[in-house]
């Protein structure tokens, strides 16, 4: 599947906004990942930075646009395909970068950073809203989240991130995670979750060789 451009939503989850002491937006706040971030969770073994500070998972929904966006079509013709994800952040350095005002792209772009489960027909705000996304590590549940808790609904993040940056078929969006985040260590195993379902699973190892 092609894969043009990654977007990302930050602190769309009140509650995940609170548990990082951060301000509720009152309009969406986005970021991008590089495509040298897409890594697939297939059951393999995922290398992570392990010179670089903590770093922390987060479970998100994400949504891949079919064709260029048009605010006169429904979503059912602009999304294809949804799947769960990872957004992983190398915390400590995130936490520098915003004591400088600096942009994040260092905490969040790194390679592997931006993880894929198998990807499932999109089928509509109504069919997403009826189940939770989920996400366990070595077993136990971590994070569980669902689209109607969200600050800023799908339509609304379509729409400003075609505004302000463009949305293209192959474009993908991240659209935030729920409360629950927190740091992973070597061998941690991740699944994620949809309808109570696997699609999608790997383990983490850190290196000290990555640049």
């Amino acid at each position: 599947m092609e894969i043009k451009n990654i977007y990302c939503v930050g602190r769309n989850y009140r509650q995940h906004a609170r548990e990082l002491n951060n301000a509720i937006p009152t309009s969406p706040f986005l970021f991008s990942k590089p495509t040298h971030a897409l890594v697939e969770a297939k059951g393999q073994v995922i290398q992570l930075p392990g010179d670089r500070g903590a770093i922390h998972y987060e479970a998100e929904l994400v949504v891949h646009m079919a064709r260029p966006y048009d605010p006169n079509l429904p979503l059912e013709a602009l999304i294809d395909q949804m799947t769960i994800g990872l957004d992983l952040t190398l915390r400590d350095v995130q936490d520098e970068l915003k004591k400088k005002a600096y942009p994040w792209l260092l905490a969040k772009g790194f390679p592997n950073s931006a993880v894929l489960s198998a990807w499932l027909p999109f089928e509509g705000l109504e069919k997403m809203a009826e189940y939770d996304f989920a996400l366990e590590k070595n077993g136990q549940e971590v994070q569980r989240g669902n689209i109607k808790d969200m600050i800023f609904d799908l339509p609304t993040l379509l729409e400003f991130s075609a505004k302000h940056f463009g949305l293209d078929a192959g474009d993908i969006l991240f659209t935030g995670t729920p409360a629950g985040v927190g740091p992973l260590a070597p061998h941690d195993e991740l699944v994620l979750k949809w309808r109570e379902k696997m699609t999608g699973s790997c383990k983490v190892e850190f290196s000290a060789k990555m640049i």
